[in-house]
């Protein structure tokens, strides 16, 4: 990943964070990041631990942000969920996954009103890989 492409993700991230708590969300941790991989935001909402993903983008040109979180994007999501409730001993919580888009535009790079931000609520399943 670039400089540019950090820069920009870490934008979404900070836009995603303000959206999701106007939104009613407790954040409750950021960049989770263990040997497997990492999850952008964890967070509760409405009785839920919610794993969310961000995707931030500045066009659609290859897709939206939505599509880029792959199935095997998706299994490793669910692992590190799954290491983060081992850690915490929460497997009687329920929980579940979410996807931000972002979508920058315009020389700032700022949030279009019409373009803008949205959420994908309970986007994926848990995802396991028997191999």
């Amino acid at each position: 990943m670039t400089l540019g492409n950090k820069k920009l993700g870490a934008k979404g991230e900070a836009i995603a964070v303000s959206f999701l708590q106007s939104a009613g969300y407790r954040i409750v941790e950021r960049n989770y990041r263990v040997r497997l991989g990492e999850i952008d935001i964890i967070a509760e909402e409405g009785g839920y631990l919610v794993f969310i993903e961000v995707k931030t983008r500045t066009d659609n040109r290859y897709g939206s942000p939505f599509e880029s979180v792959t199935q095997q994007k998706q299994k490793q999501l669910s692992k590190v969920a799954l290491e983060y409730m081992n850690k915490l001993e929460c497997h009687d919580r329920p929980a579940r996954f979410d996807v931000v888009a972002v979508l920058l535009q315009g020389e700032k790079k700022t949030v279009s009103r019409d373009a803008g931000i949205e959420i994908m609520r309970n986007a994926f399943d848990l995802c396991y890989d028997n191999g």
